[in-house]
């Protein structure tokens, strides 16, 4: 088995799970060229919530972000976590756009891109899977895990199979919600190095308390390299520390190689930004603790919050538990999907519907119609005849490739905001997220005239001071 290999989540998932991806690149800068000599696999930072947080919180452009990494990161691979043909946005795009992202995110820098889809429907990977090999980029395929009836071990033995003969050049077993528990890990690495010969990655959450204990069955059982956050910025809903983990493998036959002084000086330099964070209210203890009802309910962490924030606003939130018991309920009715984005906010508000009109499916919203006429993919098993006949009536079912049904966005959205072009990347930060691009694109058009935005907005162009 030999050495464990770390991807550090600093830059991306540990800041995106604990401070709301309020990290900053002028905040990541000093410490850059210290994370590329330590010696980790890779350095995740880009993708997820960072494009869409960089833009509409942070007033900075994400590929500007990704070159500047790139520029002081010289030795160390960087990852970013891609959601199939979602991109990083909360639909289905056309292959084009999905295309055009992969490429341009290769060429600013980008060495893996973890791909999944909230169905694992794999259909939906396909297309930036295929660019991602053709552009010499490392392909990874993640599986979404959850718990269900219908999800075995085999489930995950057969789905890693399909995704290696996609051409996948390793599988993350990707455990957002911090379910897998530690005999069960063992149990599927194994199963999964049993059928595959790419190499396994460990991702998890801290949320219930087993992620550290997960990861060690799992290296026990044969996987190849896992996912951690400097101490900092670990822990509750991010992943398990860094310094633990290489502490734990230290002299055994899966030894990281990893030096821990040169960790504890990345942890003291981000110590003081956790304090500030914590200080201004961004990091709320809250995140910080265990909690069991994720483990209850398979509910993630970030679901929960979001359930609290509905019920709150109508005034309800003495049904709370009424709400998180309807969870399971809706999710069988819908064919076990797991819960990740955007399929969490789907049955969670569907879940919240049912229990407030005292009805179930007298109210349903957009999103899941779509999702039971097959907008988003294929669930893991068939929707119940009566249940698609409640929530849809006698549409059809679609069983093609959703985004088969899409045609070529690219130039369309190109020539839609050509006004704003200063670069090719301009036209995919707009095709995914038009509103806050253009407002960005305005900002950046004010700060190099130096006038105020609010001429921009008026289209009064200036010539530069």
């Amino acid at each position: 088995m030999g050495k464990v290999k770390i991807t550090e989540t600093i830059l991306r998932d540990a800041h995106q799970s604990l401070i709301a991806t309020r990290l900053k690149t002028e905040e990541m800068l000093p410490i850059l060229e210290k994370l590329d000599s330590v010696g980790y696999y890779a350095l995740e930072m880009w993708g997820g919530a960072t494009f869409d947080a960089s833009l509409r919180f942070l007033n900075e452009d994400p590929w500007e972000r990704l070159r500047t990494i790139r520029k002081h990161v010289k030795k160390t691979k960087l990852q970013m976590l891609l959601r199939g043909q979602n991109i990083l946005g909360y639909k289905h795009y056309a292959d084009d756009v999905v295309e055009e992202f992969v490429k341009r995110s290769i060429s600013n820098g980008i060495d893996i891109i973890r791909i999944f889809d909230a169905l694992n429907d794999v259909r939906n990977i396909r297309v930036a899977l295929e660019t991602t090999k053709r552009e010499g980029a490392h392909a990874q395929a993640a599986i979404s895990y959850t718990i269900s009836p219908v999800h075995t071990v085999k489930t995950y033995m057969d789905l890693a199979k399909r995704m290696e003969s996609m051409g996948a050049d390793s599988i993350c077993i990707k455990d957002m919600s911090g379910l897998l528990t530690p005999y069960l890990a063992y149990e599927l690495v194994e199963g999964l190095k049993s059928v595959v010969n790419v190499p396994i990655e460990l991702h998890s959450h801290s949320t219930s308390g087993l992620a550290s204990m997960m990861y060690l069955k799992g290296v026990e059982a044969g996987a190849n390299i896992i996912d951690t956050a400097i101490s900092p910025f670990s822990l509750g809903t991010s992943q398990p520390p860094t310094e633990s983990i290489v502490s734990t493998l230290e002299g055994t036959k899966y030894d990281t190689g990893l030096n821990l002084n040169a960790l504890n000086e990345i942890a003291e330099y981000f110590a003081p930004i956790r304090e500030k964070a914590l200080e201004t209210g961004l990091l709320n203890p809250k995140v910080l603790g265990v909690n069991i009802k994720t483990l209850t309910y398979q509910v993630p962490g970030g679901m929960l919050s979001n359930l609290v924030s509905q019920l709150k606003e109508q005034n309800a939130l003495d049904k709370f538990d009424d709400v998180l018991k309807e969870v399971p309920r809706v999710r069988e009715d819908l064919g076990y999907p797991p819960l990740v984005t955007p399929t969490s906010q789907i049955v969670g508000t569907q879940s919240v519907l049912n229990i407030l009109t005292g009805e179930r499916y007298k109210m349903i919203p957009k999103e899941v119609k779509e999702y039971v006429k097959g907008m988003y993919g294929k669930p893991t098993v068939p929707i119940k005849e009566e249940i698609i006949k409640k929530i849809i009536g006698d549409e059809k079912v679609i069983t093609t490739r959703p985004a088969d049904l899409i045609d070529p966005q690219l130039k369309s959205i190109r020539d839609e905001m050509k006004e704003y072009l200063e670069q090719e990347e301009d036209v995919l930060s707009y095709a995914l997220f038009p509103q806050v691009a253009e407002k960005f694109f305005k900002y950046r058009e004010a700060q190099k005239y130096k006038i105020d935005s609010e001429y921009v907005d008026k289209k009064e162009k200036t010539s530069p001071v």
